[in-house]
């Protein structure tokens, strides 16, 4: 398997499990965790499945980063002849910081909600109604976050999707005219 085969697949096998996960997460972790009998386990078990996950998470985003070493450099030509691929590769770039960023906010939002896990709440996401404005905040919060988080990393395998799109030779050749 060639560096760049491998730099590619590892970008993109990350970026699915950034997907997956959270999606997962989203609606099996946190819907199944809304059915336990004791409203206190409901949060509780919901961060242990999370905490659980967080390594992966976290070892998926630095393979994801350090994936693009190889791809930056075996591209770097047609980032400056080619239209329209450098102005791709800076969309792609922000929306990934930017998942990046709303995934680390809900690790901290999580881990609020875990401190308070002792209060109980109708779900993962959903507070009772004696929940403390602290908790209820967080879990309103992590509610919303728990599905922009697979839409930023769906948003990157699109776009990746796009870059593969854009090495078509007809598009090579298009972009390096157009330039």
């Amino acid at each position: 398997m060639s560096g760049n085969l491998l730099a590619r697949s590892i970008h993109d096998l990350t970026a699915a499990a950034w997907f997956g996960g959270s999606l997962m997460g989203a609606v099996g972790l946190n819907g199944a965790t809304a059915e336990a009998q004791d409203p206190t386990e409901r949060t509780r078990l919901s961060s242990l499945g999370w905490k659980r996950w967080a390594p992966v998470q976290t070892g998926a985003f630095a393979a994801h980063l350090a994936s693009l070493v190889p791809i930056l450099w075996e591209n770097k030509g047609r980032y400056a002849a080619q239209d329209g691929v450098m102005r791709w590769t800076w969309i792609k770039a922000g929306v990934t910081v930017a998942g990046a960023a709303v995934t680390l906010y809900s690790g901290m939002l999580g881990k609020k909600v875990d401190e308070l896990s002792q209060q109980g709440a109708e779900g993962a996401t959903e507070p009772s109604p004696t929940a403390s404005p602290e908790l209820e905040k967080a879990q309103q919060q992590l509610r919303a976050l728990q599905w922009a988080i697979p839409a930023f990393a769906g948003t990157v395998i699109v776009l990746g999707a796009q870059h593969g799109e854009m090495q078509r030779p007809t598009n090579v050749k298009k972009g390096l005219l157009k330039h």
